[in-house]
C-alpha cells in the first residue's frame, strides 16, 4: 500500500505467461529452430556418412557405366533407378526422428512455451532438415554434370536411346526434379516423426511409408491398369498418384522424351508436380496437427 492509499499493483502473471510476452517474436523463433536443425544435421555423424556414401554411388554408378563420357541424358538415364531408390531412402533418414527426438528430449514442451504455433514448429524443422538433404542429393549430382562437362566425348553425341541434342540445361531439370522428390519424402517422414510414440515405431513406420512410396503405390496403379479401371486415356494423370512414379515420369517427359523429340507422353507435368505439393502440404498438416495433439 503506497502513502495515499493506492494499492501498488504486482505481477501475478504466471512464468509461462512471462515468457510469452518477453519471448522474441515468431519469426525470430522459427529461424532459431531453422538453425538448431541445422546443427543437428552439421552435429549427427550418421548424416555426414550417408552423404559419402550417396556420393560414393552416385559417382560411381556414372563413371563406371562410362556414361559421363556419352553426355548428360545418359548419365541421368543411367542414375534414374538407383536414385529411385536412394533417394527415399537418404530423405528418411533425415526425417524419421525428427520430430519424435524433440518430444523425447523435452524440447517441444519448452517451445510450446513460446509464441510459437505447431505449425510453425513443423515448417521450421521441415525447412532446417531439408537444407541438410539438399546438400547431400544435390551437390554429388552437380559434381557428376560437372565431370560430364569435362569428359564428354564428341565422338559419342549420338545415343541409343533418342536422337537430340544433348544439354546440361536437360540435365539441370534432372537435378531439380530429384531434388523435388527428396523433399516430398522427407515430408512424409516428418509425418511419420510427429504420430508415432517411439524411436522404434518411428523406424518401423518409416520403413512401411517407404514401401508403399517405392513398391505399394506403383502396384496398385498396375493393377488398376491391367483391371480396367484406369483407362489409356488418364492413366498419365493416375501415375501423379505415386510421388515415385511422379517423379519418374517427370524426368523422361522433360529430360528424355524432349531430347529425343518424338515418343508418347509419359506423365502429366501439372499433375505430376501438383502431386508432390499435395503430399508436402498433407504430410506436413498431418504432422501439425500431430504436434498440435
Amino acid at each position: 500500500m503506497s502513502e495515499d492509499g493506492a494499492t501498488i499493483g504486482r505481477d501475478e502473471r504466471s512464468p509461462t505467461d512471462h515468457r510469452r510476452s518477453t519471448a522474441p517474436g515468431s519469426t525470430r523463433l522459427l529461424e532459431t529452430i531453422v538453425r538448431r536443425e541445422l546443427r543437428t544435421v552439421a552435429r549427427t555423424r550418421t548424416f555426414f556418412v550417408l552423404g559419402a556414401a550417396f556420393a560414393a554411388v552416385v559417382l560411381g554408378i556414372a563413371w563406371v557405366g562410362e556414361s559421363v563420357r556419352a553426355g548428360y541424358v545418359p548419365t541421368l538415364v543411367d542414375l534414374l533407378t538407383p536414385l529411385e531408390l536412394l533417394v527415399p531412402i537418404v530423405a528418411v533418414a533425415f526425417g524419421y526422428r525428427a520430430i519424435i527426438g524433440d518430444e523425447q528430449r523435452g524440447e517441444l514442451d519448452v517451445l510450446e512455451t513460446y509464441p510459437v504455433s505447431s505449425r510453425e514448429i513443423v515448417l521450421g524443422v521441415y525447412v532446417g532438415r531439408a537444407i541438410g538433404l539438399l546438400a547431400v542429393v544435390v551437390v554429388p549430382l552437380v559434381l557428376v554434370g560437372l565431370v560430364v562437362s569435362v569428359t564428354e566425348s564428341d565422338a559419342l553425341r549420338t545415343y541409343a536411346s533418342h536422337a537430340g541434342a544433348d544439354s546440361p540445361i536437360l540435365f539441370a531439370r534432372f537435378v531439380v526434379l530429384t531434388a523435388l522428390f527428396a523433399l516430398t519424402v522427407l515430408a512424409v517422414a516428418i509425418a511419420v516423426s510427429a504420430i508415432v510414440g517411439g524411436t522404434r515405431s518411428a523406424l518401423a513406420l518409416a520403413i512401411v511409408a517407404l514401401v508403399v512410396l517405392l513398391v505399394g503405390l506403383d502396384l496398385a496403379l498396375a493393377y488398376g491398369f491391367s483391371a480396367g479401371v484406369i483407362g489409356d486415356a488418364g492413366l498419365v494423370h493416375s501415375l501423379a498418384i505415386s510421388p515415385l512414379s511422379a517423379y519418374r515420369g517427370l524426368v523422361f517427359e522433360s529430360a528424355v522424351v524432349v531430347a529425343a523429340g518424338t515418343g508418347p507422353a509419359v506423365a502429366a507435368p501439372v499433375s505430376s508436380l501438383l502431386s508432390f505439393v499435395l503430399w508436402t502440404v498433407a504430410s506436413l498438416a498431418v504432422a501439425t496437427w500431430a504436434v498440435n495433439r
